[in-house]
This record gives C-alpha cells, structure tokens and sequence, in this order.
C-alpha cells in the first residue's frame, strides 16, 4: 500500500486569528501530517443575511443564528494567506486550503495554488465545479449530504471542464459534527470507488481516530480530520476535532496500518520464523516400542517441537517397521525406520 495522504484540516477552527492558525500549523507539522488545510472565503459571498446556521454551529457557537455574523468572525485576509504560507514553508509542509467562492478561487490561484478541494456544501455548485474542473489540475471532492447521483452529476461537470478522472479523488464524508457512529456508513467508500473507478478517501468527523483509521484499513488513500488546540473552544467545529495530541495518535495509527497492509502474500515472515519449531508438533512414539514392531496411527502422538517429522506425513509413517527399540516420547525420525 502507498502513503496515505494525511491532510490536517484546521479549517476556521483559528477563530479569525493568525497567530492561533500558526499554532495549528506546528500542531500539524508535529504530528506528522503531510497538508494543513485553511478555509478561504468571503462571508458576503457564500451566504445572504438570512441564512440561519446549522444546529452543530448553533450549539457550538450561541449568540446570533445567522450564518454571516459567524463567517466574517472566521474570514482570512490575502495578507493572513501570505503569511501562514510563509509559516508552512518554514515549517516545512504543505499549506492548503478550500475555496468557498470563485473570488476566492482566483485568491488562491494568485497565491500558486494548484491542488483544489470542493467542499460538500459545493457538490452542486455547478459554477464553482465548472471553475476549478477548466484547470485541469488534482481535485479533491468531499460528499457530505450526497446522493451517488450528485456525485456523479459533479463528476460529469469536472471532467467536461477538463479535469482527468485521474487527478480525482472522492472522498466519503457525512457533515454532522460530530458524524453519529451509526451515520458512516464507511463502506460507501468502497461503493464510490467501485461505481466511479476514481481513487477515495475519508473526511472524518467523528469523535476520536478510530473511523478515519479504519477507512485506511479499507483503502482510503486521503483522509481529512478537523483539529483544534483545545476542544473546549468557541466555535463551529471544535467539538468534533482532534486535539494535538489525539491528531498525532492519529498519524501514527495510521502510519503504523499501512505498514501491516503488507503486499497481500500469505507467507511466513521473518519475525515468526523462529516460533516455527517452538509451535508445530513433530510425531512421537506414544510408548515403548521394540525393533521389528510396526507402527499404527495408536503407537503414534504429536507432540511439539516441531523439528521432526511432520504430522502430515503421517500415513507415509504407518505401516511401517521400527528399526530398534524406541523409548515412548521418542521423537520419531526416518533413522528409526526400516
């Protein structure tokens, strides 16, 4: 299996503050993620002053139910991109991040992006698709809220604006934060990836690591998961975020399943080779036996170590003679026999 993609998602969880967005970007580095993605975008143009928020939002962050007071608390400015790039270069990883609107699409052109993600709430924004599918470039599609047919029609939009199926990965994703356990339905990975041939992954958004670990195990090649300095903060996606040190148990539990994936071979690996002979049984004389007797299947017993003769070759040992006297519990070899 390949390296799995870890992207750290701080997306707002900044709270509008640069210098907590560079903390969460050491977080990242620490824990060994290869992306750290922001949110970018402008609150006037992803949502009218009548847009109500969502009850994860509501109850994470009270106050004012609309959602553009909350948006423009979150909002980046050029100059806060500028800056947390030259953070990640520093630091040496990957900045990303997700553009909500075509203003914000050229933002990130202009700052040399050239890996796009369409966030769920866009899986039908058919002006932002067809924006990002004319570049051509790698493109990450989460499907929160998404029917296989909305994906499809997505799918359909990128490739026709000139988006490789190639450069896509879709990635499984449900939007309640945190996502019910009973809400995962994380074979629907597998689903996408068979029904659309394209490489998948897993946005995660429920508590702890154990689902996002899992999808590795299945096969995701990306994952995302939300994390936050502390989860106890005011803000929407708090709650359903990794703290650092649970982003790092994360990464590690992660690193550690590809390696176990192996290659897929059955086959005896160096480690257990030594337990071989500890382990298996080799035939034995169950009781005294004198030269000139002939062994039955009842003179015979398996017993460990298993540096003898091998159990299943137990009807080649039958029938024949003893070559002299045997004690029982003797180990039997081919120099006993006649």
């Amino acid at each position: 299996m390949g390296k799995t993609c870890i992207i750290a998602e701080a997306g707002v969880n900044h709270n509008g503050s640069i210098e907590l967005a560079k903390k969460l970007i050491d977080v990242a580095v620490d824990a060994g993620a290869d992306i750290v993605k922001f949110q970018t975008f402008k609150a006037e143009n992803i949502a009218s002053r009548k847009a109500t928020k969502a009850e994860y939002q509501q109850s994470n962050m009270p106050g004012e139910n609309d959602q553009f007071s909350m948006l423009k608390q979150l909002e980046l400015s050029e100059a806060d991109h500028h800056s947390l790039i030259e953070h990640c270069n520093k630091r040496g990883i990957e900045f990303w991040s997700t553009a909500f609107d075509t203003e914000s699409i050229q933002l990130l052109l202009d700052l040399g992006i050239r890996k796009w993600k369409i966030p769920s709430g866009d899986i039908t924004n058919y002006p932002l698709l067809q924006k990002i599918g004319s570049f051509g470039k790698e493109v990450i599609v989460s499907t929160g809220m998404c029917t296989i047919k909305e994906i499809s029609e997505a799918m359909q939009v990128l490739t026709e604006a000139g988006t490789s199926k190639e450069n896509i990965t879709i990635l499984h994703c449900n939007t309640e934060y945190p996502t019910p356990m009973e809400d995962v339905n994380l074979l629907a990975m597998l689903s996408i990836k068979k029904q659309f041939g394209v490489k998948v992954g897993y946005s995660d958004h429920t508590k702890g690591i154990a689902v996002a670990t899992a999808a590795v195990a299945l096969g995701a090649e990306v994952i995302e998961k939300h994390f936050t300095l502390d989860r106890t903060m005011e803000g929407p996606d708090h709650k359903a975020s990794l703290e650092p040190c649970e982003l790092k148990e994360m990464v590690a539990a992660i690193r550690n399943i590809e390696v176990a994936l192996g290659d897929g071979e059955k086959k005896i690996t160096n480690s257990e080779i030594k337990n071989v002979v500890v382990a298996r049984k080799s035939i034995h004389i169950r009781n005294d036996m004198q030269a000139g007797d002939t062994i039955t299947e009842s003179s015979l017993v398996m017993k460990r170590p298993g540096d003898g003769i091998s159990p299943m070759k137990i009807k080649e040992i039958t029938g024949r003679q003893i070559k002299h006297n045997l004690s029982s519990d003797h180990k039997l070899s081919l120099e006993d026999l006649v």
